[in-house]
């Protein structure tokens, strides 16, 4: 026999949901979609309600110390529209409870019980039928036991979306009689080595469009061809981020998976020797089908010029290095030759010879200064002060003649100067052959 509730530790769901959306607390709202308010038609005798509540669709009672659902007939006058219901991070341990709350909500759709302490609680089938409309269910944190697992999908045969974060799962024990209909799977955060493991969920979850297995320690893809083809006919999304992956064999093996199309593949070993730009143009070159990697859309220019980049990556490579991918792209493109490296950064020194009368000397100057500093550093060289000279720029390869730099203010690099190209500096008293007549003092 159970206790009375009052002498039972911690608070009940209905205390809080008394508490939390009682008129005094959340006063009615008007308006589509801002709450709905239930007026029980025979609320209990010496319940604690008052008349009414102002209750909404979605309850958010995180972090509320709850460890008991409360008076069954409460729950099932005011929550009967509920669609949705998080209880993260309270004190429920006894799925006994959880049931009573989750058989008294009909149109519940989505429970999030995450961080709640569930290890070692016992599941029977009998509480689990009650979980049978529940679609969208969040066990993260609850270090909920994979038997467990195994009891709810079997009973909750409309679940599309499952969350089973940080749970400390190193394995799974795989049942034929799992979840067809299961679309999405959230398994992150835990300690599953073996792609065994991975095996068995394939065959639990045949139907599952997104995989998300982000910081595990899955070291390898074992299958081949065949058998990765049967294992996620529906597959269409796969989170192997941080992950132990260090061969490019096990990328490509991903190519197997017949719907594939999005691809999270960040932090894993394979990848880390690279830069950024190579490690998304080589993994876009292994997996001509995705068209979402890491998030970002793979247009068909980049899957051209990472298919590309691809062979010129591998041109020196022995051929019984070569990966199977290389010799398709070479039949698509041919061989290519590595791509001339070509420097676009501004020239930031040239090599001139300054000649000054009878005096010739090369001199290494800075293209990012003005005519005016490159006199101060000339007075050194010809011995004129900067006052009394005049310089011209001569283009070794040019057609015209000496061109006079007059303006202090003007940057050498426009004048387009090139190593061997010459400096002329005359005394203001003289002219250099051919200069322009028109000088400034």
């Amino acid at each position: 026999m159970e206790p009375p509730e009052q002498e039972l530790s911690g608070r009940s769901f209905v205390e809080v949901l008394t508490e939390k959306y009682s008129p005094d607390n959340f006063p009615l709202r008007r308006g589509p979609g801002m709450g709905v308010v239930v007026v029980p038609t025979a609320a209990p005798q010496g319940s604690p309600m008052k008349d009414r509540l102002n209750m909404p669709t979605i309850l958010v009672l995180n972090s509320c110390g709850i460890s008991r659902a409360g008076d069954q007939a409460v729950i099932a006058a005011f929550c009967g529209h509920v669609i949705e219901l998080d209880l993260s991070q309270n004190q429920l341990q006894d799925w006994r409870e959880i049931s009573k709350i989750v058989s008294n909500v009909p149109n519940l759709d989505f429970l999030n019980l995450s961080s709640n302490p569930l290890a070692g609680s016992r599941l029977d089938p009998q509480c689990a039928a009650g979980f049978s409309r529940v679609q969208h269910l969040v066990l993260n944190n609850t270090r909920v036991s994979w038997d467990t697992v195994l009891l709810l999908t079997r009973e909750m045969t409309q679940l599309e979306e499952l969350f089973l974060g940080r749970n400390e799962y190193r394995g799974v024990s795989g049942s034929s009689a799992g979840c067809p209909g299961l679309r999405l799977l959230h398994i992150t955060d835990n300690s599953l080595q073996d792609w065994a493991e991975v095996r068995k969920i394939g065959t639990m979850f045949p139907g599952l469009d997104t995989l998300v297995m982000a910081n595990n320690n899955l070291d390898s893809i074992q299958d081949n061809e065949e058998l990765l083809r049967r294992l996620f006919p529906k597959l269409r999304s796969i989170n192997l981020s941080n992950s132990g992956l260090s061969r490019w064999e096990d990328v490509e093996k991903l190519n197997f998976f017949p719907k594939l199309q999005e691809v999270r593949l960040q932090g894993i070993p394979l990848l880390q020797s690279y830069t950024k730009t190579e490690r998304r143009s080589l993994t876009v070159a292994q997996l001509p089908a995705i068209s979402l990697l890491n998030g970002s859309v793979v247009t068909e220019c980049e899957r051209e010029d990472a298919e590309r980049f691809f062979i010129r990556h591998h041109v020196d490579f022995p051929e019984e290095e070569l990966p199977y991918r290389y010799h398709s792209l070479v039949t698509k493109y041919g061989k290519l030759e590595p791509l001339a490296e070509v420097d676009l950064r501004p020239r930031y020194r040239a090599l001139v010879e300054v000649h000054c009368e009878d005096k010739v000397e090369q001199l290494s100057i800075r293209l990012d200064q003005t005519v005016a500093a490159l006199k101060k550093q000339l007075t050194s060289v010809v011995q004129l002060s900067t006052g009394s000279m005049r310089i011209y720029y001569v283009d070794s390869c040019g057609a015209f003649g000496p061109e006079e730099m007059k303006y202090n203010a003007r940057a050498l690099h426009s004048y387009s100067i090139q190593d061997g190209d010459e400096i002329l500096v005359v005394p203001k008293t003289k002219r250099p052959a051919g200069a322009s007549e028109r000088l400034v003092d």
